[in-house]
């Protein structure tokens, strides 16, 4: 990316090393052996541990943690735990992901198994994160389809038991990688900054397209076609591909580390993680003087339909690090009802794209930005 964004010359760009965790999927398998043999789709969840060979153990479906607290230790103990929770929104939801090794382990079971994070699927698994806890044994954690942990709920509900053999294998270790960082100088006041940032990383199945390969391209745009255009703004406008968002905002915690100095410097702050879709307007944290300010300006895109402000108490992903110290905030708002039904799977890949839509969202996010560096008045945080 550096490379391409002197090609299309801009220099002033540069990259900062952050240490990261590399987590590499190997083999992964999962065949149900009773009430009768049938291959199941399977997709590790990251950063899981591996299965050390082949692990065989009959299946308990609960739908929540409160059903999974409801049954006694010893008849977890040595059991896989398939959570099939329903979709709700991705914030409910995603705590079935991420915990779900820890709280099944706890309870003595020996792997865990979870209806993918989505609302919809044509047999599509969905990966993610997860988090271990330091004194709770680790066991391993993958995806299975919204259509076989259906399968397996209605086997359970009759009674049957079931056995399956799961193998997991992969590799973590530390790796260096790069935030990536693009300046346009403000001719007025360049130590102030506003900020237009996606993630560069995403996880290794499908190819990032919306989650986040849109939003970091859209990001990138901004600086580049400021410069194609000869637009200098009054602030400094910094574009920011953040590295290893999807394993813990690595990057940005690095960045927010690495510049402690800087943060009140920062005016506002941008962040496209959640599709590059139709656009429609922003999310905005901050204080009511800022929501309104930002608002004014929504305003001059009505025209385009592009004027919609959803307020909210944080936003973004990496970027809400920044706004927990009290830094403003927007997150593109798109007509994202689709974005997870292609989120951290197969799927993810650029034929989930609208080229005219992307086009769009670079046009606005670059405006808009623009816009923001070039106030003449002050942006106060309250």
């Amino acid at each position: 990316m550096k490379d391409l964004t002197n090609k299309n010359g801009v220099f002033d760009v540069h990259t900062e090393d952050v240490m990261v965790p590399e987590w590499k999927r190997g083999l992964e398998s999962l065949k149900m052996l009773r009430p009768r043999l049938k291959q199941l789709s399977i997709l590790g969840i990251g950063l899981s541990v591996p299965t050390d060979g082949k692990i065989t153990a009959e299946v308990i479906v609960v739908s929540s943690f409160e059903e999974l607290e409801s049954i006694d230790n010893a008849i977890i103990k040595g059991k896989i735990i398939l959570f099939n929770t329903n979709f709700t929104t991705y914030e409910n939801t995603i705590q079935y992901r991420r915990n779900s090794a820890v709280k099944a382990a706890r309870k003595g079971a020996v792997a865990v198994l979870v209806r993918s994070i989505t609302p919809i699927s044509l047999y599509t698994t969905h990966t993610g994160d997860l988090v271990y806890e330091p004194h709770v044994k680790k066991i391993p954690a993958a995806a299975i389809t919204i259509e076989d942990a259906d399968f397996l709920q209605r086997i359970h509900n009759r009674g049957e038991v079931i056995v399956i053999e799961i193998q997991m294998s992969n590799e973590l270790k530390a790796n260096i990688s790069r935030n990536l960082i693009i300046d346009v100088k403000g001719y007025d006041i360049p130590d102030k900054m506003v900020i237009v940032s996606g993630h560069i990383d995403s996880w290794d199945v499908g190819q990032g397209a919306i989650d986040d390969g849109g939003g970091m391209m859209i990001s990138w745009f901004v600086p580049v076609v400021l410069n194609y255009l000869k637009l200098k703004p009054r602030r400094t406008l910094r574009a920011i591909l953040w590295t290893s968002e999807e394993v813990g905002l690595n990057g940005a915690k690095a960045y927010l580390e690495r510049h402690s100095d800087e943060l009140d410097n920062i005016d506002f702050i941008m962040e496209s993680d959640e599709g590059t879709f139709k656009p429609l307007g922003l999310e905005v944290a901050g204080s009511k003087n800022v929501t309104c300010l930002i608002n004014e300006i929504l305003q001059l895109f009505k025209p385009w339909d592009l004027n919609r402000l959803k307020v909210a108490n944080s936003t973004g992903s990496d970027i809400s690090i920044f706004i927990d110290k009290g830094i403003p905030g927007a997150s593109l708002l798109n007509k994202d009802d689709r974005y997870f039904w292609y989120h951290h799977s197969n799927a993810d890949t650029l034929t989930a794209q609208n080229k005219s839509d992307v086009l769009d969202c670079a046009a606005f996010w670059a405006a808009i930005s623009y816009l923001i560096a070039e106030l003449p008045v002050d942006i106060r945080r309250s």
